[in-house]
């Protein structure tokens, strides 16, 4: 199960309460010690973008509190700080800030600071009271509740409508082990593969309506916004071709018009079910749309070669994948 947008409590440490502490006598003085500052709360990034499975049960994160002042003047430590892994291409919405985008691997954020320890009553001493009888009991630490979405910094989407052959061909392409079957909503979550270094994104299928909340779709369109290459299935065994790929194109404008700038080859999908003359016919019908067009099956060797090849291409910077 992949976790792309969950809301968390990120709770700095606890400054250390300082202490009232006299020497043997009362005469020797105040000499009780500073709390411990509380330990900060630190966030940094992962490859991982399974990393925020991690609060499936417990969404509260806490650094360590200061411990307290001793006597003699001894300071107590502080807090250990918190380091918290996401996952690179999170979106971090702060209840109390702007938007935080993790776009490096290198990341790290100071979230929630801890609170100050409390001054213990050696410091406290003054010129009108030089015996208190008092301390400090240190200040608590930010508390932050943050929403976190996932933005999958994956280089290729598989999108399409339901049944299109989507998750088929990441398998293939990948061995992810995505769950198929021939009926409706067979993606029920974002699956990820992994292509020669690259993530491949299988998008849960969309359907008319999709921006609007309808369907499955728009929990996941958020997942192609930072994708370079979309490979957009279209079943060729569909008796309604252009509207299938229209279906999809509008859903796409309708959540973001900048997902059609993107580039994008169309996989017309499940050659093993029809006629190379019906796949001729078929692929006149989307020529006007200028996308590169690859018929594939996954029981087509050839064809799914030729496909990894214009993968690979792209991922070696080519200006073009060259699809035809």
């Amino acid at each position: 199960m992949l976790i792309d947008d969950i809301t968390i409590e990120i709770t700095a440490g606890h400054g250390g309460p300082g202490k009232v502490s006299f020497g043997r006598k009362m005469r020797s003085g105040p000499d009780g010690g500073n709390g411990g500052k509380g330990g900060d709360v630190y966030i940094t990034t992962t490859s991982d973008l399974f990393a925020l499975n991690q609060f499936s049960k417990n969404k509260h994160v806490k650094a360590q509190d200061g411990q307290a002042g001793g006597s003699n003047r001894k300071s107590g430590l502080g807090g250990s700080d918190t380091v918290l892994k996401l996952p690179i291409g999170s979106v971090l919405q702060p209840d109390d800030g702007e938007e935080i985008e993790l776009t490096d691997i290198n990341q790290r954020i100071l979230i929630a600071t801890g609170g100050l320890g409390g001054l213990g009553n050696f410091e406290l001493r003054s010129a009108r009271n030089t015996t208190p009888m008092n301390a400090q009991k240190g200040l608590p630490g930010t508390t932050k509740h943050i929403r976190i979405l996932l933005k999958l910094l994956a280089r290729f989407g598989l999108i399409g409508l339901p049944n299109a052959g989507k998750s088929s061909m990441l398998n293939e392409l990948t061995r992810a082990n995505a769950r198929t079957g021939n009926y409706p909503f067979t993606t029920l979550e974002t699956n990820l593969g992994d292509f020669h270094g690259s993530i491949i994104a299988d998008i849960p299928g969309l359907i008319e309506g999709a921006a609007e909340g309808k369907g499955l779709g728009i929990k996941f369109l958020q997942h192609i916004e930072k994708v370079e290459l979309l490979l957009h299935c279209i079943a060729l065994d569909s008796a309604t071709i252009e509207t299938d790929y229209q279906i999809v194109n509008r859903e796409l404008e309708k959540f973001s018009p900048q997902l059609l700038k993107k580039k994008r080859v169309l996989l017309l999908t499940k050659t093993d079910a029809v006629t190379p003359q019906q796949v001729e016919t078929q692929k006149l019908q989307l020529k006007k749309y200028r996308h590169p067009m690859l018929p594939v099956s996954i029981y087509d060797t050839k064809g799914i070669s030729k496909l990894e090849k214009k993968l690979l291409s792209h991922l070696h910077q080519q200006t073009s994948v060259g699809i035809v």
